[in-house]
């Protein structure tokens, strides 16, 4: 019995990495990663490790993750499709740099 829960949260833990691998956006990876975060936990609890599952549950769990939203939210940028060309000034080229007028004779 003890082997079979063992075994079914090594199987949570290898899916819950593989999500976080797979996931392209920051907010899903940090979602992933809770999730993979209470995994560990469970299979730390399996293994009789109370006090590593208590640390994992804590920073793995909820710190990491609540770190990582934050980050990609103060890091966030609106997407290239959404700028509109007025936007970009006056002497903007396509990437919105700003150039100095040229005097033409």
């Amino acid at each position: 019995m003890d082997d079979a829960l063992t075994a079914v949260a090594l199987l949570l833990v290898v899916a819950a990495a593989t999500l976080a691998v797979l996931c392209r956006e920051p907010v899903r990876q940090a979602a992933a990663l809770a999730v993979l975060g209470f995994a560990l936990t469970l299979l730390f609890v399996v293994l009789q490790a109370p006090d590593v599952a208590l640390s994992q549950l804590a920073v793995g769990t909820a710190l990491t993750p609540l770190l990582i939203l934050l980050t990609a939210r103060k890091v966030r940028r609106p997407p290239a499709e959404e700028s509109a060309p007025e936007d970009r000034g006056q002497h903007g080229d396509r990437d919105g740099r700003r150039h100095a007028p040229q005097d033409r004779p």
